[in-house]
């Protein structure tokens, strides 16, 4: 597991934004997964994403990692940030963008708007 910890540590560090996940950016496999990743992409916000269901020790390494029981799992700029139910909320209420700006991440603020009106 210490190997894991060090590979999840080292991915967080190397990159701005980091999704743990069920599958992969272009083909989720799993509903909470999909919705996160959808979110991202469709803002365009530039991640890299971690297939957990490639490594077991990586997909349990990540909830030890992040004291968090369940994937997806976003960071920003080395930081936990949540699950889905948690950047969905952000999303809705614009905090998400709020985070991206503040930690210089470059997305589509037009695109961020268009999924708040759609859930409006």
């Amino acid at each position: 597991m210490t190997n894991a910890k060090t590979q999840i540590d080292e991915t967080i560090k190397a990159n701005n934004v980091v999704l743990f996940m069920k599958g992969t950016k272009s083909m989720p496999q799993c509903g909470f997964s999909s919705r996160v990743a959808g979110v991202l992409n469709f803002m365009g916000v530039d991640f890299a994403d971690v297939n957990v269901l490639a490594d077991e020790d990586i997909r349990q390494g990540i909830k030890d990692y992040s004291d968090w029981p369940t994937i997806p799992q976003l960071y920003v700029k080395g930081e936990f940030v949540g699950g889905c139910d948690i950047i969905t909320e952000m999303m809705l209420s614009g905090e998400l963008d709020t985070l991206l700006e503040t930690n210089g991440v470059t997305f589509d603020q037009a695109a961020a708007d268009k999924i708040r009106e759609a859930n409006a």
